[in-house]
Order: C-alpha cells, then structure tokens, then sequence
C-alpha cells in the first residue's frame, strides 16, 4: 500500500463504510488496511503524524483522532518523544485477555499446554467460509489439551489458514516458547488482537473422553472461537471443549467494567 493515497484506500472499503462515515473514522480504515497488508511490522514505527496527514489528504486533528482510537485498542502505542508505533502484545496482554477458563475461586493460572495432533487438511465449506479461504486452500489443524493445577481440563482443536501459516510444522509448536497467540505474532507475525466466541453445552465423544480423562457422555462446555487480526481478518477457527467440574468459564477479563 505504499504511495496510496486516501481516495484510494477508501474505494476499497465496504460501502457503508464510505458512505457517511465521519473522515477519521476512514483514515482509521485505511490505516488497518497497510497493517493488514504489512506496510508496518509489530514493533516498527509507523509515519510522523505530519507525514500521514499529507498522505491521507486530512487536517493533523482528523489524523489525530484516528491515531488516538487506534491506540485505545492497543493496536498502536504512542510513546513520549519517539512517535507512534505498532504495538507488540507480550505474553501476559494474550494471555489475560483471551483466556476464560479458571478455577472456582477466580484464580487465573498458565496452563501446562500438550500437543495431542497435527495435521495439513483442505479447508471444508464452512471452516473455509469462516477463514475467507478460496476453494481448494489448504490448513493446518491440530489438538491441544491444557492442564491447570494437576487436573485435565480443556482440549482445543485448532484450525489456522496455510496461506498466512506457510512453514508450520509440528515440531514449532511442540517447541514454541510461549502463549499460541505470542508465536503466531513473533513466528508469523500474526497479531491476534479480536475474537468472536459463542458457547454451547455437549457431551464427551470417545476421543475428548479419553483426552479429558472423563466417562463417555460427561457434560462439557463447546466453545467456539473465530479470532481475528487487523481489519477483522479471521486468522484461526478454535474449537474448545472444557471440563468444569472443577472449573468455569469466565465471560470477560477480571476487571473489566460491564458492557453499558
């Protein structure tokens, strides 16, 4: 997207988004589209607000403002002196603020994470659907069960698109230092910064009986995640499914205030 200027970026925007949306809010737009596309790397120092202005064709105040909600969002960070920069989530931002799932008592611990499979697959239907995947793309799917203070409680079987994951093999994530989220950004660069989760009770089917160490038929929690990159860019389909006999699953970060 270099050398683009706003009338440009904005004709690429849904229809709606264009029509009546206040100019900042378009400057916003066209700024997760270069994050989208790569112009700026996590960690990287976008343009000096002046710069940008010119580019867009928009006043300092209007580019401020856009500025301004990116950097509410944690997507941007302004940092005193040296200008603003493409924010890099460490382990505890992913951490805190993706994962529910937590004892009793509200206590939230890092769980002691297993690879249980690994698999490259075409997309089906609705998971390429889901992950805006062409006919025909392929992905990477593979198991995780999480263990939190000695007891089984969770498997994921996660599904990322190979087109934004080429090279995973299954020895990375058997090896990865960190959270999913922090290797999919520091291996991928990959920011994982939205999700979309609906939740559903069901029962244990032979395989998570055993991965869960459960009797065939135990209740459980389904949760399904569709999480999201810059410009809501579906980046991995999740399915989870939890064990809460001794644990529950947390609607929102402590903390966090209620929705209005």
């Amino acid at each position: 997207m270099k050398n683009s200027n706003l009338s440009t970026m904005i004709s690429a925007l849904p229809g709606d988004a264009q029509a009546g949306a206040p100019l900042y809010a378009q400057v916003k737009q066209a700024v997760l589209d270069a994050l989208s596309h790569g112009e700026w790397k996590q960690g990287e120092a976008i343009p000096p607000e002046k710069q940008l202005a010119e580019r867009f064709g928009v006043s300092i105040g209007t580019l401020r403002k856009a500025i301004d909600e990116l950097s509410s969002e944690n997507i941007l960070v302004r940092q005193q002196g040296r200008g603003t920069y493409v924010a890099i989530h460490n382990r505890n931002h992913h951490f805190f603020k993706f994962f529910r799932v937590v004892g009793q008592d509200g206590v939230k611990t890092y769980p002691v994470t297993t690879l249980l499979k690994f698999r490259r697959l075409r997309a089906t239907g609705p998971l390429r659907d889901a992950l805006q995947l062409d006919t025909g793309d392929q992905v990477f799917e593979f198991s995780n069960r999480l263990v939190l203070n000695g007891d089984v409680v969770m498997v994921d079987t996660i599904t990322v698109p190979e087109p934004r994951f080429r090279g995973l093999t299954e020895q990375m994530l058997r090896e990865r230092p960190s959270t999913l989220y922090n290797f999919y950004q520091d291996a991928f660069n990959i920011n994982v910064i939205a999700t979309d989760e609906r939740l559903r009770a069901c029962s244990a089917d032979e395989i998570h009986a055993g991965w869960l160490d459960v009797a065939v038929g135990a209740p459980l929690l389904e949760v399904r995640r569709l999480a999201y990159s810059y410009n809501r860019e579906p980046v991995e389909w999740r399915v989870s499914r939890v064990n809460t006999e001794k644990y529950e699953y947390l609607g929102q970060a402590p903390g966090t205030p209620p929705a209005s």
